[in-house]
């Protein structure tokens, strides 16, 4: 499966898969409006799969082998946190609402791209400077509310001619990067980064030509960042039997971050396995004993009551599906220079490729046996 690089380390990423990476994270995909990234997405996969579809409010899912009754799931979530377009001023400057879990306080002096009816206009978080501010106001805290754009208009009637409208979605317009030592940076890693790992488990299939005993769905799925929605939708539909979902979880080694509250967690250490309620806790001793036997490093983190990720969902749908959390370590999440180590999402893929190969219809998932 492994391929050898040119400093004698392996890898399990091609050129190729590089290349979609970068197109993926630098494309945006906004919370409801996901639609160009899951074109992307799909047109990258659907080599690997048998067929595909996508539900009505833009879940994509490629499937392998669906003429089985038994079901599978390996998933992540498409849609980035972003702002809409709330209040024009008079005075041609744009005030804002959230769409998703979107940081205020990383926000002044960003540039973005606001979607209007036209296309993408380019705007600025304005700010204003150090020289202007009175005694009283030397360190003004950002606040959805004090937070607007500017993209050059002079008046209300140059930004609506610009086809920018209430609703308007907008996202940053930081993109793909790479660092010393392996390490990646972007903007929606969170999820986007899962959307690669699971695509890369279909292509190692479909490479390997392993037949799999079973239906595995391949879903990306929508509108994660306001509620876990499109796995909720999706989880109904598909009435998976096991389901493995992969998302980022915080890498816990930078300042300002107690780890007596979030653990210890960190970049380049292998993917991070999740100990909660909704994780099944024989599915994941699954997933460890993979680890240990393929020499796959993994760390592991505990949640309190939720995971805040897509596993609560399958977990709880329909009559219950025992479902697995695999993480992989991120700094600096809901920013534009979330970063990641690029071994980490190798071993990821590892993780979850060798995994589906030991999962049967035969495998024993009860409790109580």
């Amino acid at each position: 499966m492994a391929k050898e690089k040119k400093n004698g380390k392996k890898t399990i990423l091609t050129s190729a898969s590089m290349e979609f990476l970068r197109s993926y994270i630098n494309n945006p995909s906004p919370v409801g409006f996901e639609s160009s990234g899951q074109k992307l997405w799909l047109d990258y996969v659907k080599p690997f799969a048998d067929t595909h579809f996508v539900d009505p409010y833009g879940t994509a899912v490629a499937v392998v082998n669906p003429t089985s009754a038994f079901k599978v799931v390996i998933e992540a979530h498409a849609d980035e946190i972003s702002w809409f377009v709330n209040y024009i001023t008079d005075q041609g400057l744009i005030y804002l609402k959230r769409n998703g879990g979107v940081d205020h306080q990383v926000a002044p002096a960003k540039r973005v791209f606001i979607h209007g009816k036209k296309g993408p206009v380019k705007a600025v978080f304005g700010w204003p400077a150090i020289h202007t501010r009175t005694a009283d106001q030397k360190d003004p805290a950002p606040k959805v509310e004090n937070l607007f754009l500017d993209c050059g208009a002079r008046n209300k009637k140059e930004v609506e001619a610009l086809g920018i409208h209430i609703g308007a979605v907008v996202t940053y317009q930081e993109g793909f990067d790479e660092l010393a030592n392996d390490y990646m940076i972007g903007r929606a890693f969170d999820n986007r980064i899962g959307g690669f790992i699971i695509a890369e488990v279909a292509r190692l299939l479909q490479e390997n030509k392993k037949k799999l005993p079973y239906a595995l769905y391949v879903v990306n799925a929508v509108q994660e960042e306001v509620g876990l929605r499109g796995a909720e939708m999706i989880a109904r539909r598909i009435k998976p039997d096991i389901a493995i979902i992969t998302d980022v979880t915080h890498d816990t080694q930078t300042p300002m971050i107690n780890k007596i509250i979030e653990g210890d967690t960190a970049c380049g250490k292998g993917p991070s396995l999740t100990y909660g309620p909704a994780v099944h806790n024989k599915l994941l001793k699954i997933v460890e004993d993979v680890a240990e036997k393929k020499n796959i490093p993994v760390q592991f983190h505990a949640v309190s009551r939720s995971t805040g990720t897509d596993t609560d969902s399958f977990a709880y749908a329909n009559d219950g599906c025992p479902s697995v959390l695999i993480s992989i370590p991120l700094r600096y999440m809901h920013t534009t220079v979330e970063m990641l180590h690029k071994s980490d999402v190798e071993q990821t893929i590892r993780l979850m490729y060798e995994t589906l190969l030991v999962l049967s219809p035969e495998t024993n998932l009860s409790y109580l046996s």
